[in-house]
């Protein structure tokens, strides 16, 4: 039986890394994937999935209005697909993971998203929150904190490297706007007490 994946972690985890590599084993296998990333993270241009560490693959992109359930099934039409990868999954709508949804349970096709768990504020995603009730599988991808703890949340700065506590919920960005810090060091941040990960 097909499943619903989510895996989720703070920035610098790893998770398009190891969305790469997914897909990447089935491919060896003379297997099909269908790979999607969110059309707001243009970083590595457009359609494209990247991790840090240099690796990257096509993607098809996703905008809120994206009907997922309806782009899989159509390309699984025409070439078998075995498994769908969703890289940025925050930023999936509720519909869209109910949609992915649909595709593990009436296609059959196993859907791995990779994603942020919450956002600069600590709050949820709307995408994650849905996925958190929703997936099958739940997996916490491990960053590590400047003090070598984990880190679990994503703290905002600005251009001089301060902590930012307000703004829209959704900023692209990468180590230039975000740094990821364990919980502890994520609100002493926030509040003054202590600089980012000491």
């Amino acid at each position: 039986m097909a499943k619903l994946y989510f895996y989720y972690a703070s920035m610098n985890a790893g998770k398009s890394t190891v969305l790469l590599q997914a897909s990447f084993n089935y491919r060896e296998r003379g297997m099909h994937t269908m790979l999607f990333t969110a059309a707001i993270d243009d970083r590595a241009g457009g359609g494209v999935i990247a991790s840090r560490i240099g690796l990257s693959a096509p993607a098809e992109v996703f905008r809120p209005e994206t009907d997922l359930f309806g782009a899989v099934a159509g390309a699984h039409a025409v070439k078998t697909l075995n498994c769908v990868l969703v890289d940025e999954a925050q930023f999936l709508s509720k519909d869209q993971v109910w949609q992915l949804a649909r595709v593990a349970d009436d296609l059959g096709i196993p859907v791995l998203c990779y994603g942020l768990r919450t956002d600069f504020l600590g709050n949820l995603f709307p995408g994650s929150s849905t996925l958190l009730a929703l997936a099958d599988t739940l997996s916490e991808l491990k960053a590590v904190c400047a003090c070598g703890r984990k880190a679990t949340m994503n703290l905002r700065i600005d251009g001089q490297g301060q902590p930012v506590a307000s703004g829209q919920q959704t900023e692209i960005g990468g180590n230039d706007r975000y740094v990821a810090l364990c919980r502890r060091h994520f609100a002493a941040a926030l509040t003054g007490q202590e600089g980012n990960g000491q």
